[in-house]
Parts: structure tokens; sequence; C-alpha cells
């Protein structure tokens, strides 16, 4: 497997990493630990953390991953499409208690990140890597994107234990790979059913219940956080950028983006490629959590 991984910052409070992986197959690598809390923020591609036999967890660019410190994992790739993350490393200090909290449950350390965070996320992965952001304004940027993850963490923490919710968990992050891996492909319900081996009533019932969303609306998320990398990059012009991502034309893709971020792809680009950070970050936290 190719690993690359590059400082981007790093103070006293928090360290900013980006990492990036090819993998030659899916298989599971070897037991690993994080010497330091760390939360995973993938900005394209998938990974799965396998915290223990028959629990799992999907990393995407929907979701963050939390990390606790010494505790072993071990990644894979599902379909070896790799992916590429910024990872955030923090010591005790700034890890909440109720995270994976001991003497009870182990719960599932991952959660949906809003809008808001995933915006944050995309914007502050380029200006480091640009290296347009003094470390006062690189360290307040970073723990507001940590805080908002831990918030989501916490958010879709759910017990482990019974074996009735490991299948459902099990069915869920079958889902969530099989969108990972193919974000704009012509999913409905019967499909997504099929890979999750439920019926579509009962997968509706499960994916709300599990995540706070509904299928349909969870498709949307993957969709639109995908897209981010696209809009901010302003190499392609925005139509070839919705039809990536799956939308049906510009007019579906500037609708639905602007009542998920709160602005259009175009005034995103306008705005990010002047580098007005006073404005985006007015736009990040406009965004509910």
């Amino acid at each position: 497997m190719e690993i690359r991984r590059k400082t981007l910052f790093e103070s006293e409070t928090l360290q900013i990493g980006l990492f990036e992986s090819r993998p030659s197959s899916d298989a599971c690598g070897e037991v690993e630990r994080q010497s330091l809390n760390a939360i995973v923020l993938p900005l394209s591609g998938l990974f799965a953390k396998h915290e223990a036999p028959g629990r799992q967890v999907t990393g995407t660019p929907s979701h963050a991953v939390y990390f606790a410190p010494d505790a072993p994992y071990r990644i894979s790739f599902p379909g070896a499409i790799g992916d590429r993350a910024i990872a955030l490393r923090f010591g005790d200090r700034l890890a909440p208690e109720h995270i994976n909290p001991g003497g009870g449950e182990r719960l599932i350390s991952q959660g949906l990140l809003p809008a808001g965070a995933l915006m944050l996320r995309n914007l502050l992965w380029r200006r480091l890597d640009k290296g347009d952001l003094d470390g006062f304004e690189a360290e307040a940027l970073g723990l507001d994107l940590l805080d908002a993850s831990l918030a989501s963490v916490r958010a879709g923490q759910l017990p482990v234990r019974r074996s009735a919710q490991v299948r459902r968990t099990r069915a869920l992050e079958r889902v969530k790979q099989a969108v990972a891996s193919a974000p704009s492909a012509k999913w409905n319900v019967a499909r997504l059913a099929g890979v999750a081996n439920l019926s579509p009533f009962h997968l509706c019932h499960v994916f709300r219940e599990m995540t706070g969303t509904s299928v349909y609306d969870y498709v949307l998320h993957e969709r639109l956080s995908r897209s981010l990398d696209a809009v901010l990059d302003g190499g392609d012009d925005l139509t070839t950028v919705a039809l990536d991502a799956g939308f049906a034309s510009h007019s579906h893709f500037t609708a639905r983006f602007r009542s998920f971020f709160g602005c259009t792809p175009a005034a995103l680009r306008r705005v990010a490629s002047a580098a007005q950070l006073a404005e985006l970050r007015k736009i990040v936290t406009a965004q509910p959590n």
C-alpha cells in the first residue's frame, strides 16, 4: 500500500495532518493504535475501521470517525478505492469524557457531519495546504472543526452489545459503503435494501432510527459533501460538477446545494477564490449543527 502523510499545522493543543492511501487490496491491515485522540475526516474515498470482531464503522466524506488513544483497531479499504483525509489529533484535555466512556458498553465512534462542518473541513484544508493561514487562525478554525466533529460523534453513538443491534449496524455499514463507492449511481430504496439484505420498509425504519436521517437524505448528503472539493477547485464548470455528483441538472444541484450549505455553488466558489476568509467564516458559522 502507498501511504502519504503531511503535517499541515501543529500547536500545543492540536495537530492537523493530511493522510492519503492507495491500497492494493481491500484486505484488513495490521492492528494499530493511536497515541493521541484523533478525529479522521475523509475528503474523498472511504475506509472501514474495525474496532472488534464483527464491529466496524465506515468513514466517508460525510463522516467524522473517532480513534481513542491506545485502543486497538484495523483498517480496510472497501473496493480498494483508498482515501484522502484530514486527521485532527489532540490530547485528553480536549476529549469529552462521554465519548466511549470506560466501564460500560462500547459505543460506535462515528457521526454524520453537518453542512457547516463539511464546509469548514474543506476550506481549512485548502487554506492550510496553500499556506494562507497564520498559526492563530489555523488553530482557532481547527478547534472549531474539532468541536463540530466531536458533537457529530456524540450524536451518532449507539450501543452495540445486543445481537440485533449488531446486525442492524452491519446492514447500515453495507449501505454506507455501497453509496460511498458510487455516490452518483442511480440509487433507489429497493436497490439499497438489497445491499442491506433488508426489506425496503425495514431499511427506511432502521436507517432513520440509527442515523437520524432518511435514506434519500443520506445519499444526498454524501453527494453534496463530495461535490465541495470540485466546487472549490474551480477547474470544472458547475454543470459538469453537478452531473458528476449524480444530479440531474445544474439547477437541481444548485437548489440542493443552497438548501444544504446556505449558499449557491457559484457564490461559494467566488468567495473562496478571493480568499475572503471573514466571509467564508460567516457562511460556515451560519450553518446549524
